[in-house]
């Protein structure tokens, strides 16, 4: 985890004052949309319990400003409710189920409900070793310790609205689960429901189902881009899960850079992991990146801010990264590769 962020912060601009500069665009285009920024907000699970409604509120904004929004397959919003906030133009991505039958009829809604790309992800074969979430008792069914009640009893608007709203539940999982499953069954069903790792034919076989824009996620080497590339699909996000699944592998960035040099203009090549605010945001792309994704910034936004956070930080990460760009004298996204040093 550390290792993305710092490494990112390595990658240095070159500014130039004396040129002549227009105003700098932030406008990308990607998989023929016209985005008003090179970022969008990565899938995340369990959302709501951050803030109640947590991906309706960054689904919303996220249509507001119209860059992309991911639902992940473990969020706490259903494929249906994200797909009517942002009118078909949201993304998802897809925990692989161990039951083919599951998985075609969570493609089938998917496309029915209008999503312009489908999200496959490749890095949790099986959940890394998370000390911090053992240590905050991040499980099923959560383990309740005397230092979570007493942050509990500190954040009263955060406990009475999620006292409100219920309980967070895999929404888009809802329709393939047995009836009243306490927490400790409903983990055991999620286990068994899902096969984290990837294959050829598993691939192949959501190609040939899916008609719309097919990305893979997880992608950390050239041969894997290069599987992707043969399978057909039109991109990878580079990223090693935020750094919670391999702390012996290389940061995202470090990965990013022998990808860009073989395969860039073969597949659109996307990042996320360690990428926080607009300068990232510029580096990650001036490295070769054809756009950025970020998961923590929008849900650190979404927990201080509850619902005006995703507007909140979607506009700031919009000035952060113009200002990078009018200071370097870069008028377009795709220019930033001109400043790297």
């Amino acid at each position: 985890m550390h290792k993305n962020t710092n490494e990112i912060r390595a990658v240095e601009l070159k500014p130039y004052y004396l040129r002549k500069h227009t105003e700098a665009s932030l406008k990308t285009e990607l998989f023929g949309h016209k985005y008003d920024a090179p970022f969008g907000i990565s899938p995340v699970g369990l959302q709501g319990l951050i803030w109640p409604n947590a991906p309706e509120i960054l689904a919303r904004a996220a249509f507001k400003h119209n860059i992309p929004f991911t639902l992940s397959t473990v969020s706490t919003s259903n494929i249906e409710r994200i797909g009517d906030l942002t009118e078909g133009s949201a993304w998802f991505q897809l925990y692989h189920p161990a039951e083919n039958e599951i998985r075609d009829k969570i493609i089938k809604r998917v496309a029915d409900a209008g999503y312009p790309v489908l999200v496959i992800l490749s890095d949790v074969p099986t959940f890394g070793y998370r000390p911090r979430d053992i240590r905050n008792g991040l499980a099923m069914p959560p383990r309740m310790t005397l230092k979570n009640m007493i942050q509990i009893l500190g954040r009263p608007e955060w406990a009475l609205k999620t006292l409100i709203h219920g309980q967070p539940s895999f929404a888009t999982m809802q329709p393939y689960m047995p009836k009243g499953l306490n927490m400790k069954q409903l983990g055991q069903f999620m286990n068994r429901t899902f096969s984290g790792r990837l294959n050829e034919e598993k691939i192949a076989a959501i190609r040939d189902q899916w008609k719309g824009k097919l990305v893979i996620k997880g992608i950390a080497s050239e041969e894997d881009t290069e599987t992707a590339i043969r399978l057909g699909l039109d991109g990878i996000i580079v990223s090693n899960h935020g750094g919670r699944q391999l702390d012996a592998g290389q940061s995202a960035i470090k990965s990013l850079n022998p990808i860009i040099e073989k395969y860039k203009g073969q597949i659109k090549i996307m990042m996320d992991s360690g990428i926080r605010t607009g300068p990232d945001i510029a580096r990650t792309i001036a490295s070769g990146a054809e756009f950025a994704f970020m998961g923590r910034s929008f849900m650190y936004a979404v927990a201080a801010l509850g619902e005006q956070g995703g507007d909140h930080i979607i506009g700031s990460l919009k000035v952060q990264l113009k200002q990078v760009m009018d200071q370097v004298c870069c008028a377009k996204v795709e220019d930033l590769s001109n400043h790297i040093i």
